[in-house]
């Protein structure tokens, strides 16, 4: 048998296609540490998020390739190296590679419970993840991940809290149980960009931000303080959640932050008989995405585990990894990785306009 080569290795590779990305492995940089000791062959594969959502496709058709060459043993690693979007955020200390918006046209949809499983979800993949709660009036992002206090801040730093792996601020933290937050446009946008610059974040593969339902200042505030890797627009089936989710998205379109995607919440719930019943309509979420023309990133059934998993802070993905909500909520994490990863290879960095 003939020596196998590091050059025979990589030519074997440079046929395995990355699905999302569209190029070959050894084009994109994507193969290292390669090792050869007779007939055994090892190396790992980076992959652009450790929640690719076609890991163990590109691990199944490295090995093949590998074998091919003639190796008996192939041992593939998969690792992981999150691209940053290009886009400057200067109120953060250390880098952010993606930042992505989570939002709703009304309220009661579900986008706090998206924005917290999405979250827990990337953490759980191996990302490094922070949670901001810039739904002013309705912080319930502490109560959900169950984290009723933050840390003691470190000179004139806050210290954002940490649970399943995820940092979070909210301003929740901040605000004295039952007080109400009577804020205009000018304090929103202070608070906003105070949870930016005077937050230890750290470096975070994503940052994943839970906003106020609706089209009003703190939307626009964000917009303006953080460039957005881009937004994920949440609505349930009805016709007037729809209406306003549409809106919400135009909203987005018209500050040029780009549209990740739709996704429809509380889409249907499974009674025991196994039969499914469509509580809140049919179809509504997938439809809006079609004529807007943007991707719709799937739909998460009703589910009682989702609410109790809200109310005592354990979220569905954690505390019923097995649910169909559950698994819905993974797939969502994982298209929404791949999106803001082919996004940033892609070279789809243009900047975002400031609202003045």
């Amino acid at each position: 048998m003939s020596e196998i080569t590091r050059e025979a290795v990589l030519t074997a590779l440079s046929k395995v296609q990355e699905p999302e990305l569209h190029q070959d492995l050894v084009t994109l940089g994507m193969v290292r540490d390669i090792e050869i000791e007779g007939d055994e062959v090892s190396f790992t594969v980076m992959l652009t998020t450790p929640a690719c959502p076609l890991r163990g496709k590109i691990e199944k058709e490295s090995r093949e390739a590998v074998l091919a060459t003639g190796a008996k043993k192939v041992s593939v690693k998969l690792d992981s190296d999150v691209p940053n979007d290009g886009r400057m955020r200067g109120l953060v200390s250390m880098p952010i590679r993606n930042a992505i918006a989570v939002a709703s046209g009304k309220g009661g949809v579900g986008k706090s419970t998206v924005s917290v499983n999405l979250a827990v979800a990337l953490a759980q993949s191996g990302a490094r993840v922070g949670l901001m709660d810039a739904d002013i009036y309705g912080p319930n992002v502490p109560t959900m991940m169950g984290a009723p206090d933050m840390p003691e801040p470190q000179g004139q730093r806050l210290m954002p809290a940490e649970t399943y792996g995820v940092k979070m601020m909210s301003m929740g933290f901040l605000a004295k149980p039952g007080q109400p937050l009577i804020w205009r446009g000018p304090m929103l946008n202070s608070a906003i960009r105070q949870f930016l610059s005077d937050v230890e974040w750290g470096e975070l593969d994503y940052l994943i931000i839970d906003l106020p339902p609706g089209t009003g200042d703190a939307s626009l505030s964000l917009a303006q303080a953080l460039p957005l890797s881009g937004v994920v627009v949440v609505t349930m089936p009805q016709a007037v959640s729809i209406e306003d989710a549409s809106r919400g998205l135009e909203m987005f379109r018209t500050l040029n932050v780009p549209i990740i995607g739709v996704v429809e919440n509380m889409s249907y719930l499974t009674l025991p008989d196994g039969s499914r019943m469509d509580v809140f309509g049919q179809g509504g979420g997938e439809a809006m995405a079609k004529a807007a023309g943007v991707p719709f990133l799937g739909s998460i059934p009703l589910d009682p585990k989702v609410r109790i998993g809200g109310d005592t802070g354990k979220p569905i993905v954690i505390n019923d990894p097995e649910s169909d909500a559950a698994k819905a909520l993974l797939v969502l994490a994982q298209s929404v990785a791949a999106s803001v990863s082919v996004a940033a290879l892609g070279g789809n960095n243009a900047p975002t306009i400031n609202v003045v």
